[in-house]
C-alpha cells in the first residue's frame, strides 16, 4: 500500500495536509529525490541523501531532519507500506508561511510519499525506447534537483504526444540531458555521456554506471555530444532510478544504428542489475 509523511507524522496517502501558505506549492521553492527500493532495502540511499542535501545547499535551504534521521523515518514508511519493490519520493521546501517573496522565518518542511514501484514494461527494456529531441528551455541550474520542473513536464508530455518514450534536450547544438533522465552515446566501443556541469542533473544511477563502466573495462569519458554524434551513435541509452539502464533505438524517427540495443548497452544493464542485487544481498 502506499503512505505518506509529513514533518515527522505519518499519515493515510490520500489525507489533505497541504495548507495553502506552503511555498512549495506557491513558489515551487524546494528540492526533491526519488529512491528505489528494491526487496525492501532503498538502493543507493545514502548517495540520494546527499543529493538532497547539496541540491537544498544549493538554494540556501537549511533542511529540518539530518540524513539519519530521514533514513529511519524511511525504513518506518516502509514497514508501513510492507511493500518490497517501491518509490519514496522525498520533498523539502522552505516552509509554511504567508506568501512574500523573501525569504521567511520558517522552518522547512519535509513531505514523503512511498508508494508501489512503477512499472516499466519489460519490452522497453529489452526492445529500447523511442526519444525525441526539444530544445532545451529550462534554467541554467538543472544540478539542483528543483521542484521547478515544468520544462521538463512540457517536454516529456510533448514527447509522449509525438509518440516517444523521452524528450532529449539540446542547447546549442550539444545534448544536455534527458527530461527525466541521464543520455549515454557508445561509438567505437567507447562510452560517453555530456559532461558533469550546471546543465545537468548529476544522476545517482549516472554515477553508478560510469564506475561500473570502469570495473568492465570499458572505456568512458565525460565529453561534449553534439546532435551529429547522437545521431552516428553505435549505441545509445537513457538512465534515471526508475528507468535503470533503457536502450534507445530511435531519434526523431530516425534509427540508432541498426535499431538494436547494443552490446555495451546490455553488459550495462545487467551489470546495473547485479549491482543493486548485490547490496540488497549484502
Amino acid at each position: 500500500m502506499s503512505v505518506a509523511f509529513i514533518n515527522g507524522e505519518f499519515v493515510p496517502v490520500e489525507q489533505k495536509v497541504l495548507p495553502i501558505d506552503e511555498r512549495g506549492h506557491q513558489f515551487g521553492d524546494g528540492v526533491y529525490e526519488v529512491i528505489r527500493v528494491y526487496a525492501g532495502s532503498p538502493f543507493m540511499l545514502r548517495e540520494h541523501l546527499q543529493r538532497l542535501a547539496r541540491s537544498a545547499a544549493a538554494i540556501q535551504l537549511q533542511l529540518n531532519y539530518s540524513p539519519d534521521e530521514l533514513e529511519q523515518y524511511i525504513g518506518k514508511g516502509l514497514e508501513q507500506a510492507n511493500e518490497s519493490e517501491a518509490e519514496v519520493y522525498i520533498q523539502v521546501t522552505r516552509g509554511i508561511t504567508p506568501r512574500q517573496h523573501l525569504f521567511p522565518n520558517a522552518s522547512a518542511s519535509t513531505t514523503m510519499t512511498i508508494r508501489p514501484a512503477r512499472n516499466v514494461p519489460q519490452a522497453y527494456w529489452e526492445n529500447g525506447v523511442s526519444v525525441a529531441l526539444m530544445d532545451d528551455e529550462r534554467w541554467a541550474n538543472c544540478f539542483i534537483k528543483s521542484l521547478n520542473l515544468l520544462p521538463n513536464v512540457l517536454a516529456k508530455q510533448t514527447a509522449a504526444n509525438a509518440g516517444h518514450y523521452e524528450a532529449v534536450f539540446v542547447q546549442n547544438g550539444y545534448i544536455t540531458e534527458g527530461s527525466s533522465s541521464n543520455v549515454f552515446v557508445v561509438k567505437a566501443g567507447k562510452l560517453l555521456t555530456p559532461r558533469n556541469s550546471k546543465k545537468i542533473l548529476s544522476g545517482i544511477t549516472r554515477a553508478a554506471l560510469l564506475e561500473l563502466a570502469l570495473e568492465l573495462g570499458i572505456p568512458a569519458e565525460e565529453a561534449d555530444i553534439s546532435v551529429e554524434d547522437l545521431k552516428a551513435a553505435d549505441e545509445l541509452f537513457i538512465t534515471s532510478t526508475t528507468m535503470e539502464v533503457m536502450p534507445v533505438h530511435t531519434i526523431d524517427q530516425q534509427p540508432v544504428n541498426d535499431g538494436k540495443p547494443g552490446p555495451i548497452t546490455r553488459q550495462l544493464q545487467q551489470a546495473y542489475q547485479q549491482l543493486y542485487r548485490k547490496m540488497i544481498v549484502g
